[in-house]
């Protein structure tokens, strides 16, 4: 393959799981215990360009317009050494990427961050991948990244090893007035990175292979609520498993929680909201922000609610997002 002797640049959303992703069965793949689906969203997303140069001996990383050391930025050269491995070369590159994401604080920057620089860095590469091998690569440097190559609802089927662990469209057109709100709770790093967490509770928490059956139930119901477009049974089934998820962090050992002061309180007012009558729900990944799912018509309500208790700053509605796009 040869490198294009110019930028490429990709754009990727975040997506939400409305079934978790937690826990691997092959660390260096990351080839996850169970089958995932998630929601792409608008709002947030990260725009990553990579240029091949031969003239570099390094990689060198700009993030937000800051410089990484090589230390902080192992993580996209490892990435970067599979999409050379693909495309049989060596040449070093250079990435600048824009994360509009709040990064490590449980809202998905990862899956966003790692699609946007597998579609730039094999485009820059000389590599053209179908969607499916992108979400495969994708997935080597994130496990949910493999699910923002697609709009809309998306699911990956966990797989057994490289070739068949890969994300594929649900409804990429979403035709129905659904909406998230999300909760920016905090913006600070999380004490637990995902990566331990999902080691600790595969390893020590014994509820772990009932998670994974529970989720396996819980992907089937949500494609049936999608496919007829029944908000209840999608908004209630994505909670249960959203805290099954939480219930495994208060369960391994050593215990730990992603929920703050303020994540406890925001569930209590969706759970008051819904007695009163409004249908929305909650879910959270591997951080204290919430997202909240309900339909347009009841998103004045429920954000009003939320403004007055958080603060108009910290409530931000999204709605469907796109997959990915690449441009030279």
């Amino acid at each position: 393959m040869e490198p294009t002797n110019h930028p490429i640049t990709a754009k990727a959303h975040t997506n939400i799981a409305l079934v978790k992703y937690w826990g691997k069965k092959d660390e260096q793949l990351i080839i996850p215990q169970n089958s995932s689906l998630s929601l792409t969203l608008d709002e947030f997303y990260t725009e990553t360009s990579v240029a091949f140069d031969d003239t570099l001996t390094t990689d060198t990383v700009q993030f937000d317009d800051h410089l990484l050391s090589a230390q902080a930025s192992q993580k996209i050269t490892t990435f970067l050494d599979v999409v050379r491995e693909l495309a049989g070369i060596t040449t070093r590159a250079n990435v600048i990427t824009h994360n509009h994401v709040p990064t490590a604080a449980g809202l998905a920057s990862s899956a966003s961050g790692f699609a946007a620089l597998a579609g730039a860095a094999s485009r820059a590469a000389g590599l053209t991948l179908n969607r499916r091998d992108l979400s495969r690569l994708a997935r080597r440097g994130s496990g949910s990244a493999t699910r923002s190559i697609y709009g809309g609802f998306a699911a990956w089927q966990m797989g057994e090893d490289d070739q068949t662990s890969y994300a594929y469209p649900i409804a990429e057109q979403v035709d129905w007035d659904i909406v998230a709100i999300a909760l920016v709770l905090t913006t600070a790093q999380k004490k637990v990175s995902s990566r331990d967490g999902m080691r600790l509770a595969v390893n020590t928490s014994p509820f772990y292979p009932t998670w994974v059956q529970s989720s396996q139930a819980d992907f089937k119901t949500i494609e049936t609520a999608i496919a007829s477009r029944d908000f209840e049974t999608l908004g209630h089934t994505s909670e249960q498993n959203a805290m099954r998820m939480h219930a495994l962090t208060l369960s391994s050992d050593p215990s730990f929680s992603y929920f703050n002061a303020d994540s406890l309180k925001a569930m209590a007012l969706i759970r008051e909201l819904r007695a009163a009558g409004t249908a929305c729900y909650f879910t959270m990944d591997a951080g204290p922000n919430i997202k909240i799912l309900c339909q347009g018509q009841d998103a004045p309500t429920v954000m009003s609610q939320f403004q007055q208790v958080f603060g108009p700053e910290s409530v931000v509605l999204t709605r469907p997002g796109n997959g990915i796009q690449i441009s030279d």
